[in-house]
């Protein structure tokens, strides 16, 4: 498993961080984990009772004054007690934290539900089905976002609805059907989006809306000769519309258990934050072209806070991972939506295997 470079780096104080002494980093090593899972400031006195060596509190006191000096920590309240900063979060990920494994348990209940929900034989039960797991399992938000037809071809088909308008039908060998609507030159007549749909079926059934685009750019001027100008249009229209080329509503999104977000809050303060988070889910756009960031790499990708425009008010993280179809090409991603103070040490191991069991199951 490989994590990406994140997507922000403390560039600002690289001096700071790389002074910083295996003590220094132990103890902070210790605030965080004692953090991410009480959720509470973490005082001296508590991480000097946890160090494996003997060391006075008055001495880790020193050494967090260090580290809020670094930006890594802070004082929430007027308490003894810090929190990591998302500055620290994003360095504990990077340089401190040891990713786990996936547990036996989980493994095997990833690998029989995921396989229970391909017998349906639509994609789109595959990755509900892995979306709603990751939320169960991560007692988060579970997200998925893939194409809006990944499947091979069996029928296309243009219906006139209004001057200017038209409907394109798709449906895929897996039984799975995609409505669009598309705009259209006015005043077309009907013959033209009955060429159009048997143009399109009978040349191209079997094969995937990308592999229609591909052979349409380099085929363009035959197209035109089988066809008139305005029919190719209407094709053209009708392909680039499911193409997924930095467009955003070409997209499906499956988000899954946003209620797990109201889980574990101590405060009202956090409460304003998940329904922050719920307005940032609603905005699916914003959210469709995150999430297509993790399409550039192979390994996982980790969004902390404010490092992303989408979650910079709700205080919340993202971590996702791309999958791929049986030509090894990265075709979506999933993962999960959580506050920041999550167990990344799990659930990112979690949702490596997940994209890979999407993967097998896709080849």
């Amino acid at each position: 498993m490989s994590i990406l470079p994140p997507a922000t780096l403390l560039d600002d104080r690289p001096s700071l961080l790389a002074d910083l002494d295996q003590r220094s980093r132990n103890i902070f090593r210790r605030l965080v984990d004692t953090y991410l899972e009480t959720g509470e400031p973490v005082g001296s006195r508590t991480i000097s009772k946890i160090l494996p060596a003997s060391l006075s509190s008055a001495s880790v006191r020193n050494v967090m004054m260090d580290l809020e000096e670094a930006g890594l920590i802070y004082s929430p309240h007027t308490s003894a007690g810090r929190v990591p900063t998302e500055a620290g979060l994003r360095f504990f990920v990077d340089a401190l934290m040891e990713v786990g494994a996936v547990t036996p348990e989980e493994r095997t209940r990833i690998d029989i539900e995921i396989a229970a929900s391909n017998r349906q034989r639509r994609l789109e039960d595959v990755l509900g089905e892995a979306s709603m797991l990751l939320s169960g399992l991560s007692h988060c938000a579970g997200v998925v976002m893939s194409p809006k037809m990944n499947a091979r071809l069996k029928h296309i088909e243009f219906v006139n609805l209004a001057p200017g308008r038209a409907l394109v039908i798709l449906v895929g060998e897996d039984g799975a059907v995609e409505n669009r609507i598309i705009e259209v030159p006015p005043g077309l007549p009907p013959a033209i989006f009955t060429r159009a749909s048997n143009y399109l079926s009978t040349r191209f059934q079997g094969k995937t809306i990308a592999e229609v685009q591909l052979f349409m750019k380099l085929e363009i001027d035959t197209l035109r000769r089988e066809l008139d100008e305005v029919s190719a249009k209407v094709v053209e229209a009708g392909v680039a519309i499911w193409s997924g080329e930095s467009d955003a509503d070409s997209k499906t999104l499956i988000v899954k258990g946003q209620a797990n977000l109201l889980e574990n809050t101590k405060a009202l303060d956090e409460l304003e934050k998940v329904r922050k988070l719920f307005e940032d889910i609603e905005n699916k756009k914003e959210l469709i072209q995150l999430l297509g960031l993790a399409e550039g790499g192979e390994g996982v990708r980790i969004f902390i806070g404010s490092e992303n425009k989408l979650f910079s008010m709700s205080g919340s993280s993202l971590i996702v991972a791309p999958y791929k179809n049986k030509e090894e090409k990265i075709v979506g991603v999933l993962g999960i939506i959580g506050p920041t103070r999550m167990n990344y040490a799990r659930i990112i191991p979690m949702v490596d295997y997940t994209a890979k069991v999407v993967s097998r199951l896709l080849t």
